[in-house]
């Protein structure tokens, strides 16, 4: 699977959203705590442009804490409006750096996720091709910045709209879409998904 491919190809479709955005969407919150639309998109090419001094420095001045490391490249970009933040993301449709990590699957989980922080409380539904949602599943699942070990240990999460089954235990269904967004930790989509081990993983995640 050409996941360099599909990570450009997720990336493009995030410049096509952004590109229709309102003034007030620009400031609209998204699913991650804090963070404005803007904010989600400075932090997705935040560490695209980096040299590796450039991030070893920017990981030590946050201490080492991913979210101080985040909030360190979304302050980077706070006086970006979004013109220039659309220009940044059109010119950083080819992942590099950091984000070109395991042939582009960084950059492909990350845009995914992040597509839909920004969608989901916009009221903006979509598709995502099963070819990326079932690359982003296998690896969101064990990508340690994502976390998502702790939320699913010894549970199987099982997609009801697309050939995609992982783990072990109690099963979790829903869309893989829900699925996504729960392993990466969101609150209010556990409601979405149904099974023995719902009330497990809900738990986990506080919602």
């Amino acid at each position: 699977m050409d996941t360099m491919r599909l990570a450009r190809a997720e990336r493009a479709d995030v410049v096509d959203l952004l590109a229709s955005l309102t003034a007030d969407q620009w400031d609209a919150p998204s699913l991650c705590a804090g963070w404005r639309v803007r904010d989600v998109v400075a932090h997705m090419y935040s560490y695209d442009g980096l040299s590796l001094g450039g991030l070893v420095g920017r990981f030590v001045r946050g201490g080492l804490l991913p979210d101080r490391v985040n909030a360190a490249g979304v302050a980077a970009h706070a006086d970006h409006g979004p013109d220039e933040l659309l220009a940044l993301a059109r010119s950083h449709q080819q992942p590099r750096g950091l984000t070109a990590g395991f042939g582009g699957r960084i950059a492909l989980t990350d845009a995914t996720i992040h597509h839909q922080d920004i969608r989901r409380p916009l009221g903006l539904p979509r598709n995502i091709p099963a070819d990326r949602m079932r690359a982003v599943l296998d690896f969101a699942r064990t990508a340690p910045p994502i976390g998502a070990s702790r939320r699913i240990r010894g549970l199987t999460l099982v997609a009801t709209d697309l050939d995609w089954t992982a783990g072990g235990g109690p099963a979790v269904e829903g869309p893989a879409e829900s699925l996504l967004m729960v392993i990466a930790g969101r609150r209010g989509i556990a409601e979405e998904l149904t099974g023995p081990g719902q009330p497990t993983i809900a738990e986990r995640i506080g919602s």
